[in-house]
């Protein structure tokens, strides 16, 4: 096999995610076409066959990506919902009035799922909340911080927010259970592939930390998703 379609979500997380694992597959002298599609999209290229390896599916929310003639092949990192912010904060159920939050922000494409979970919290249900387009997250919350707005943010981990230290989870247990973001390969593609290419797949890890950092790396520091690949490999992606 000498080409295979690598797909991936249309946002900076998984275009760096598949750039990580098209290395691997350069090493095996593969040619890499990337498929970059929005969600609603996915379904359907796998439908046609237009994705050979998809990077990557969160199991078992995505479980149902299996069904297009794909199998799981190995967890490059561990994504879980939850609450964050850069103000030390008690547990969600905890905070009142005296913590002094003064907005929830969160991306529009989470934002229904962040009502639900506030909506038995006295303590913070009437806080306003700044819904914002998923990919200006991170410049809407260092924007609310720079003026000393504390916040409390709903997103999943990883992220490039992550990738500072002082951005820390806020305990709510009711989000504890983390994910599997998974390779999918296809069926048939496997079939045919390297076997050795396939191990090393199966046996990369990319871990959250790794994640939030190539997503700064892209968002932030404005490295394309390759370069923020090779600075990956390169042992050269740190936290700010």
């Amino acid at each position: 096999m000498t080409t295979i379609s690598l797909g991936h979500l249309r946002n900076a997380l998984h275009a760096g995610c598949a750039s990580a694992v098209a290395r691997v597959l350069d090493a095996h002298e593969v040619e890499v076409e990337f498929v970059d599609a929005d969600a609603d999209e996915v379904t359907g290229l796998l439908e046609e066959g237009a994705i050979d390896l998809l990077v990557s599916a969160w199991l078992p929310r995505d479980a149902e990506l299996l069904q297009h003639g794909m199998r799981v092949l190995g967890t490059l990192y561990r994504p879980v919902y939850g609450w964050a912010s850069f103000d030390a904060l008690p547990p969600l159920a905890e905070i009142s009035a005296a913590d002094g939050l003064e907005t929830v922000i969160v991306g529009r494409s989470d934002a229904a799922q962040a009502q639900s979970l506030l909506a038995d919290l006295p303590g913070i249900s009437g806080l306003a909340q700044t819904v914002c387009d998923d990919d200006a997250l991170y410049e809407t919350v260092q924007t609310a911080r720079s003026v000393g707005k504390r916040a409390l943010v709903f997103l999943a981990q990883p992220h490039a927010l992550f990738n500072d230290d002082a951005f820390q989870a806020v305990i709510d247990p009711r989000l504890s259970e983390e994910m599997e973001a998974s390779l999918l390969v296809r069926e048939a593609v496997a079939a045919c592939a390297d076997q050795d290419m396939l191990d090393e797949l199966s046996e990369m890890t990319l871990g959250n930390k790794v994640m939030s950092a190539l997503d700064y790396a892209i968002q932030v520091d404005g490295m394309d998703p390759e370069e923020a690949a090779e600075a990956w490999q390169r042992g050269r992606l740190v936290s700010r």
